[in-house]
Order: structure tokens, then sequence, then C-alpha cells
């Protein structure tokens, strides 16, 4: 017989629903991701750390659980929320079905609530804690509202420097900077011939540059950029060092903040892989896959900085180049998968860049 599950909102709204998955109790900011597609890399991104994440999508699992696909080894969020999921895969990849991996993973789910409904809450008032349980008299609502994501970096980060190979011949040799970084990007920079060096988030600038690497690469990650002080003030001293850089997501804002930008919280976030995002030297719009839930602000921008890219729907800030130094970053995720892949000229603009071509 199915188990009942419960996700209490901290503004005392609760869902009634099926548990499927890990059966366990789980609390976590509640966002949602509008992606039809990628359901197994949202799962293991690691800038899902730390939050319930809601599918609008309503049928998800359809194409089982593919490996080769995912985005790091496991999943980093806290639970998993669905209308329905699919028992019986049909694709001539899959290994397996969500639920057993959820299981494995020992992630909680749960499924058969309107989660329609449960995205509108989100967008009306804005992100909000929630927690999954299996009794929602348990739950204590003065600690729901007090939960805070603190430390994400660290915990994401790949914890031992690793090496990607380049796809045919060597032609540069790039160290990425990990903070959660989605597998995806350094399979682009192999792709176009790069050996990839990985650091993780608490390398020293100066263990980065003595590897004499041909450019910097920051990549994705979760929480609150601002929190990363340390790391901000290592960012400022690779800025500097005349290498070209390139930041995404999370490097876009650590870039920003060490050239004196600020950064603020988004309402609900931009999660999801229809987000239309302006190209202001062309006036070109691309759609974009995007997972972040802080911005650069705009009012507050490094004074060194020009905006590239703005998002169409609010005009928040997608992009910076910066006009004494060879950096750039993206808010977006140029390397998206699965996903558009509009933007993916920018891992040709770096490799540009590396070449002294632009």
């Amino acid at each position: 017989m199915a188990q009942k599950a419960y996700l209490v909102l901290e503004n005392g709204k609760v869902f009634e629903g099926t548990a499927f998955g890990h059966i366990a109790e789980a609390t976590g900011e509640l966002v949602f991701t509008t992606a039809m597609t990628g359901y197994l890399e949202t799962l293991t991104d690691p800038s899902y750390y730390g939050q319930i994440v809601v599918q609008t999508f309503p049928l998800i699992g359809n194409y089982g659980v593919i490996p080769a696909d995912f985005e790091s080894p496991h999943p980093y969020l806290k639970a998993y929320v669905v209308r329905e999921w699919c028992q019986a895969p049909s694709n001539f990849r899959s290994e397996g079905d969500i639920d057993t991996f959820l299981k494995e993973q020992r992630i909680p789910g749960i499924c058969g609530i309107d989660t329609r409904e449960l995205t509108k809450i989100i967008r009306e008032h804005g992100v909000m804690n929630a927690a999954l349980t299996t009794d929602p008299d348990s739950v204590d609502r003065e600690a729901l509202k007090g939960y805070r994501i603190t430390g994400a970096v660290a915990f994401a980060s790949d914890k031992e420097r690793a090496e990607v190979l380049p796809e045919g011949e060597e032609r540069h040799h790039v160290a990425l900077w990990d903070f959660g970084a989605k597998g995806n990007i350094a399979r682009e920079l192999a792709k176009r011939g790069c050996r990839v060096t990985v650091f993780p988030s608490g390398t020293a600038a100066r263990e980065i540059l003595e590897t004499a690497p041909d450019g910097i690469m920051l990549s994705n990650g979760p929480g609150d950029p601002a929190e990363n002080t340390g790391i901000v003030e290592q960012a400022r001293e690779l800025m500097g060092a005349g290498k070209p850089v390139f930041g995404i997501c999370l490097g876009h804002q650590l870039m920003a903040l060490a050239q004196g930008g600020t950064t603020v919280k988004l309402k609900y976030g931009h999660r999801g892989a229809n987000q239309p995002v302006k190209y202001l030297p062309t006036g070109k719009v691309y759609i974009s896959s995007q997972n972040h839930g802080y911005a650069v602000d705009m009012e507050h921008m490094p004074e060194n900085a020009e905006a590239t890219f703005v998002n169409v729907n609010d005009g928040t800030c997608e992009g910076l180049g910066y006009r004494d130094m060879p950096a750039f970053s993206v808010q977006f995720h140029p390397e998206a998968c699965g996903g558009p892949l509009d933007t993916s000229f920018l891992f040709d603009r770096f490799m540009q860049l590396m070449e002294g071509r632009i």
C-alpha cells in the first residue's frame, strides 16, 4: 500500500501526496524548475544543494535513469516533488527507473500533488522553506522558517584536484575552479581540445596560477555568492593575473563581487531551459538554460564592467564583460544539457581569447 506524504510550507500550506523514492523527513528551500526534459541533469546538478525541487512538467521519469547523462556522481538536492513519475520508462539507454534511483541515493520524493498550484504559490510569495514528512503535525514551524543553506560551495565542490584529458590534440590547458561544477563544462572544454585541471573551491589563486593555465574557468555552484568571502578575495587575485577568465552562474557572481559589485536574491529565481536572454551588442535573443536564485545587482555593478546580456523577462543581469582585463561571464549555462545550446559559442569565444584572437 502506498504511503502518504506531506509537503509542509513555511506559510502554513500543506499538500498531501504519495511518498516515493527514499522514505525520510527532509527540510529545504523550495524552488521550481520549468524544464520539460533534463530531469536527470536536475537531480545531479550540485547547484540544487539544500533545496527541495519541484518539477513543473507533469510527468517525470519517462526515459528512465541514464548515468552517462549525470552532471555529478550523485544528487545534492534535499527532496524531489513531481505530479507523476513514470513507472515504465522507455529508452534504449535507460538503466532503471527514477523511484529506484531515489531510493538508492536516499533522496525522498512526493508525487500526486498539484504542482501547478504549488508553483503559483512560489511565484506569488517567493521562494520559501518547506518540509517533506509523513507526519505533518511533527513539523516544527519555527525551525522550518529558520532553515538556511550554508557552507554550500565547500560541500558541493570536489575535494581533490582532478584532470580531464582533451578529445584529440591538446590545444590549451584550462584551470576549472570547481564550486559545484556541472560535468558538461569540462566536457565542452575537452571537446575543443582543452586539457582541464579541476581545482577544489578552497584552492588558493597562487596554486592555480602555478600550473600555468592558458585560461581560467569559474564554475557554477550552490548557495549565496556573498557568503564566499575567501573565494572572492582569491578570485580578485586570479582576475588580476592577466589570464583569460570565463565565469558561469555562481562563477559569474563571484567575479562581479571580486571587482566591487553586489548580488541580490531573486524572488523565485530562474530555473529551467527556456529563459530568454538578450545579447546587448546585437540585440539578438537567445534561449538559455538557467539554475540560480541570486543575480548581480544592475544598480551596483563593478565600475570596470558592462552588461553584455540581460534577462528578457525581468531585466536582470545575465552577463558581464570587463574593460580592463581579458575576462567575461554569464549567469546562464552555455554548456546546457539538457537544454538549448544557443549560447555554446561562448566556449569558442573563450578559446579565441586564449589564442589572442579577440
